[in-house]
């Protein structure tokens, strides 16, 4: 099979023509991959930063964004027969840990992600255990299946923040965080605010539904949010950038005993007074990591199906993947958004 592999401790990816196929055991699923996306992962993957030379095994297949089709089932999977449409949880435990038996198997201790742990999606094939395993619903478009990955972030981080009737700040507006607002107002936020320093992306916020989209650089948009929220601040905040001066800029525009949910990666340790942000200000901050094993996809295929998500827009290339190279400087050029491979 063709795979995109990590060839080499250094930057770049190639793709390898000849690739043996993974071989499914008894509860794995063989899927053929139709459409993959680029995320930040395979970004960090291919620019080959500390993070992935620490964590990433040369030789690997990469990427986890995928939907396709099973092509072949292990002698025991009752769950799922070859033919159907598919995506898969990318976060695979063995079920066994105390966060696995009690409601929590996205934060197991045993985890291992496709394309980061084990071989990815990258690839004409790729094999999950059926328990990772999502029916695609017919309704919905392959290029959205193929981006619930990113989407289930953004769903399970507006959820765990819960913003029906609630004023909400969005900081940062990549991939991740424009998703996030049409979650958002899709699940009932009041008013939304969004912080960045790429003027197309707080364009499209606008968009998508933020009433007020500024940018981070200019601290007087902190006031303006406290005007508008009854001078005590926003309701939620939800980080998305991982921006060292965001975690401040944001606990700011957070009202007292306001909830923050925290999904942005920092790259360094953060200078943050907790004092001021967390302690005196009494608010409750959330750790949010991956999606909800599997509230989370039931939840977000009811919100695709309800017509009210937008994703068009954040959605904005595909490219064949022998064309890689070009798919891979797209999106980090900031040129496209979401941008996805096809198989």
């Amino acid at each position: 099979m063709r795979a995109l592999v990590k060839h080499h401790a250094g930057e770049g990816l190639a793709l390898d023509p000849n690739r043996t196929a993974p071989e499914p055991g008894p509860r794995d699923v063989l899927i053929r991959v139709k459409k993959a996306g680029i995320c930040g992962t395979d970004r960090h993957i291919w620019q080959w930063d500390d993070w992935a030379a620490s964590r990433i095994p040369v030789g690997i297949v990469t990427g986890h964004e995928f939907v396709g089709t099973v092509e072949r089932v292990g002698e025991a999977v009752s769950r799922v027969r070859p033919g159907v449409r598919v995506s898969a949880e990318g976060h695979i435990t063995k079920g066994t840990d105390y966060n696995s038996r009690t409601g929590n198997a996205h934060i197991a201790s045993d985890t291992k992600i496709l394309g980061v742990d084990r071989d990815g999606v990258f690839a004409d094939f790729v094999c999950v255990p059926e328990e990772n395993v999502w029916p695609v619903h017919e309704k919905i478009r392959d290029e959205v299946a193929a981006v619930f990955d990113p989407l289930g972030n953004a769903v399970h981080t507006v959820m765990e923040a819960g913003v029906s009737a609630k004023s909400v700040l969005i900081s940062g507006v990549g991939i991740i965080g424009l998703m996030a607002v049409t979650v958002a107002k899709a699940a009932g936020a009041s008013r939304i605010f969004c912080t960045d320093v790429n003027p197309p992306r707080l364009a499209l916020a606008r968009r998508l539904g933020a009433v007020e989209a500024y940018d981070a650089r200019n601290e007087g948009w902190i006031r303006d949010v406290r005007r508008q929220t009854r001078g005590e601040g926003v309701d939620v905040l939800l980080e998305m950038s991982g921006a060292d001066a965001a975690f401040d800029q944001g606990f700011r525009a957070l009202r007292n005993g306001g909830r923050a949910a925290l999904l942005g990666l920092p790259a360094k340790t953060v200078n943050f007074d907790f004092n001021q942000h967390i302690i005196f200000k009494g608010c409750t901050v959330l750790g949010i990591n991956g999606r909800r094993m599997f509230e989370t996809w039931y939840q977000m295929e009811e919100l695709v199906l309800s017509g009210r998500l937008e994703l068009d827009d954040i959605i904005t290339h595909e490219y064949p993947i022998e064309e890689y190279q070009k798919a891979f400087a797209t999106m980090m050029s900031g040129e496209g958004i979401k941008v996805l491979m096809r198989l």
